[in-house]
């Protein structure tokens, strides 16, 4: 009853109601933005005049793949009101971060889950097999690759997609790195699966076409250490995190996919 309130006192449809889930028009959420921004300033009016300022550090790290998109809208609302708190930001791929967490090494973490109920689930991103136009590697056989390290979940992925497939390939290129990857598929040295986030756009998305199978998701989660739990300061981005990217942007599908079809 309050949307529609609200959609009357605007002129405008705010959700596009469906049988299983719900989805923001533009007008929702060019809404969505400012509501954020009047509830930020209300915090921070709420604690210059009744509360204490909120101190301490937070140990956060975040995949190359997921930091400009994700990391920087949330970081953008904590700052003005938090300034107090001092983050340590690293980068790290999910592989190497989780572990990590677990040994209470980072506070916080926005990582590719390898596994079910690991930290609060926020969205499913999609991966994406891309290369050079002007090289057009995929025509070859066998097709060379650029991969992460072994534990990567793109290169998993990959390997089980060529492998359904029955593709031929061969590891080029191996690095830990978002940059190596793309300068490996630049160079027209070989193709690399991306998440789409993180695909820059002047390289070509490959798909069926291209003898190129479809790659399973990632399933990106908040993690928090134990030993972060009681303190404010990680709480506060904790539910931060949670609320701004579990609705935030073109992600609204909640239920899981099936594997993105190129």
């Amino acid at each position: 009853m309050q949307l529609k309130k609200l959609e009357s006192a605007l002129g405008c449809q705010l959700l596009l109601r469906g049988p299983r889930q719900h989805q923001l028009t533009p007008e929702g959420q060019k809404l969505l933005g400012y509501a954020r921004r009047i509830l930020d300033l209300h915090a921070e009016t709420q604690v210059a005049f009744h509360g204490h300022e909120l101190t301490g550090r937070i140990r956060l790290d975040v995949p190359d793949d997921y930091a400009a998109k994700y990391l920087t809208p949330v970081l953008k609302r904590f700052a003005p009101s938090h300034g107090g708190v001092e983050i340590e930001l690293s980068c790290e791929q999910s592989t190497a971060l989780i572990p990590r967490v677990e040994r209470d090494e980072l506070d916080l973490a926005l990582v590719s889950r390898d596994r079910p109920r690991q930290g609060a689930f926020l969205f499913y991103e999609p991966v994406v097999w891309v290369g050079s136009p002007q090289f057009e590697v995929w025509r070859r056989d066998p097709l060379p690759i650029a991969v992460y390290e072994d534990t990567s979940l793109a290169k998993r992925s990959a390997i089980k997609s060529l492998a359904l497939q029955g593709r031929q390939y061969k590891i080029v290129y191996n690095s830990s790195s978002l940059a190596g990857q793309i300068a490996a598929v630049e160079s027209g040295l070989a193709v690399a699966v991306l998440t789409q986030c993180s695909a820059p756009p002047h390289l070509q998305v490959l798909g069926s076409s291209h003898r190129l199978g479809p790659l399973e998701p990632m399933e990106v989660s908040a993690y928090r250490s134990r030993a972060s739990r009681g303190s404010e300061a990680v709480d506060r981005l904790y539910k931060l995190l949670i609320e701004t990217l579990r609705v935030s942007g073109d992600r609204s599908t909640v239920a899981a996919p099936d594997p993105v079809r190129l």
